[in-house]
């Protein structure tokens, strides 16, 4: 570690955003597995992309199989899990995207880690407040079926717990909302930040 000196770069961050005409930021949605999170984060994407904002999606099982592919499902590889995903989200941050992570994320030191990593002032944390019994009602994948039978291990909300967030930037209830209204809530929270202090 004492060999490694970071790299300067030329164009930075500001300049990035100028060219791209708005600011970057990491939008985290939290929430059980079957809450909603990857169709909220979708639906939200779809809209910044339609107003030319330059945009990415980190999604749990895409990471799972490609960067993260030899981590397991103990309490220590989830968090190197979300660990790298965080580094992953502040290299887009700093390309100048607005980033979207849809990951349970279920405790709230991983997300004051991933907090700490991207910068709270880059970070805005989505709550996909779903019920358990909503989500298994759901159950899109079929893991908590497998997970109730004891087939899958350390599965949240079944064998391992979930914090729900303290203090998030949005909360959203499925249960109670659309996806449209719920993408939309996002929006009006994220529209404001990402916006060029000389464009308001």
């Amino acid at each position: 570690m004492n060999n490694i000196v970071p790299q300067d770069y030329a164009i930075t961050r500001a300049m990035r955003s100028e060219l791209k005409k708005h600011q970057p930021l990491v939008i985290w949605f939290t929430g059980l597995s079957g809450s909603g999170k990857s169709t909220i984060s979708n639906a939200v994407e779809k809209a910044l992309f339609e107003k030319g904002i330059h945009t990415y999606t980190l999604d749990g099982d895409n990471i799972r199989g490609g960067l993260n592919k030899n981590l397991g499902f103990t309490e220590e590889d989830r968090t190197e899990n979300l660990r790298r995903i965080a580094e992953v989200a502040k290299l887009f941050l700093n390309a100048g995207e607005v980033v979207l992570s849809a990951f349970i994320t279920p405790l709230e030191s991983d997300r004051n880690l991933i907090r700490e990593i991207v910068e709270k002032e880059n970070f805005v944390e989505v709550f996909v407040n779903t019920s358990l019994e909503e989500c298994e009602r759901r159950d899109v994948k079929g893991l908590y079926k497998k997970a109730r039978a004891g087939e899958i291990p350390n599965f949240t909300g079944i064998s391992a717990p979930f914090e729900k967030p303290n203090n998030p930037s949005v909360e959203i209830r499925t249960e109670e909302e659309t996806i449209e209204r719920s993408a939309q809530r996002v929006l009006d929270h994220i529209l404001p930040i990402i916006q060029l202090k000389h464009n308001e």
